[in-house]
């Protein structure tokens, strides 16, 4: 039985695709401090939905000791997918050295135990959006609803030189530049994915990180929202289910991967502003608030170069990956009321 280990696998995209990988009869061994109030939630339904095909080993990516023992254990894994780390531009201005610390430095462990014990293994880093900075110098045109990147209306490809604009932002990049250059120095297969915003079930989303779920969340629990800035921002969206295909694709085809980076979002077919989110949730009270530091006002990706190479494209449609997400949301609303109070 093939096994994949995969860094972070208690959170939202871990979960989807340890279970997913359970459904194709591959084994997963899931690496997790539990520290996300929600991770627990998310282990305890993997035991029931992966069964006999999942394992999971409590370690933090951040203790080099931990690490190392979990992957020597598991030498005979075939995929390292690195999804563990600090995921919100909010906390990492608030406290840029733990940033650091969870994002940089943890992946530099996961590619050093991946040197010494799976040098064979496919690796996965799951990078972000937010490595290309706010993009100060685009023509950005504002709309009854959203604003639109004039210059790029296909979407941002992967030329667009790195300018990260956070203390997130720089610990990603940092840790994609570690993945790309292991790749070329060590000849580890690794490639790295600048993600953008991923949704679906089983996203217990917060303020600053997850808002398409912590919207619905917030509105079905009357919990109060704030939007920060105009509401206009826009951002591409890609359903889990989707983004979980182009990692199998990557297992698959390993050298077309390799040494690579790519976009990976909804494309240009899948976008949603803030307000129209809004809207389709019925227009719940919101407080409004200036803009957060390297927020993007659009980011959309081109995804051509993951559909050139690894012949992927998001198929999910909108309306319907958003339909799923709010029936889950009305399943779960009293979980996450009291796991998210």
């Amino acid at each position: 039985m093939p096994k994949w280990l995969v860094t972070g696998g208690a959170g939202f995209i871990g979960a989807n695709t340890i279970r997913a990988l359970a459904e194709r009869g591959i084994e997963s061994v899931a690496i997790d401090n539990l520290s996300r109030a929600t991770a627990p939630l998310n282990a305890e339904w993997l035991e029931r939905e992966a069964r006999d095909a999942f394992t999971l080993v409590r370690a933090d990516v951040r203790d080099r000791g931990a690490l190392e023992r979990a992957f020597a254990a598991h030498g005979d894994a075939d995929v390292v997918l690195h999804l563990a780390g600090q995921v919100a531009v909010t906390s990492s201005v608030a406290d840029p050295r733990e940033d650091f610390e969870a994002n940089a430095l943890g992946t530099f462990n996961v590619l050093e135990a991946t040197r010494a014990h799976l040098p064979h293994a496919v690796v996965v880093n799951a990078s972000t959006n937010k490595v290309y900075g706010h993009l100060p110098d685009h023509r950005i045109e504002e709309r009854e609803t959203r604003y639109v990147n004039a210059d790029f209306p296909d979407g941002i490809p992967e030329t667009l030189p790195l300018d990260p604009h956070s203390p997130y932002g720089c610990s990603k990049a940092a840790a994609e530049v570690y993945t790309l250059d292991y790749a070329r120095i060590y000849g580890l297969r690794a490639t790295s994915l600048r993600q953008s915003c991923i949704y679906g079930p089983r996203q217990f989303g917060v303020e600053d990180q997850g808002w398409v779920a912590w919207f619905a969340l917030a509105t079905r629990l009357r919990r109060p929202l704030t939007v920060f800035g105009t509401g206009k921002q826009v951002r591409d969206l890609l359903h889990v289910d989707d983004l979980v295909e182009l990692y199998l694709r990557i297992a698959e085809r390993p050298d077309a991967a390799a040494g690579r980076a790519f976009n990976v979002g909804g494309g240009p077919g899948s976008t949603l502003s803030l307000l129209e989110l809004l809207e389709r949730l019925g227009d719940p009270d919101v407080a409004y608030a200036p803009e957060r530091p390297g927020d993007q006002k659009v980011f959309v990706a081109d995804v051509s170069r993951a559909h050139e190479a690894l012949d992927w494209a998001p198929r999910t449609p909108l309306e319907q990956g958003l339909d799923e997400l709010l029936a889950w949301v009305d399943e779960q609303a009293e979980t996450a009321a009291a796991v998210l109070a």
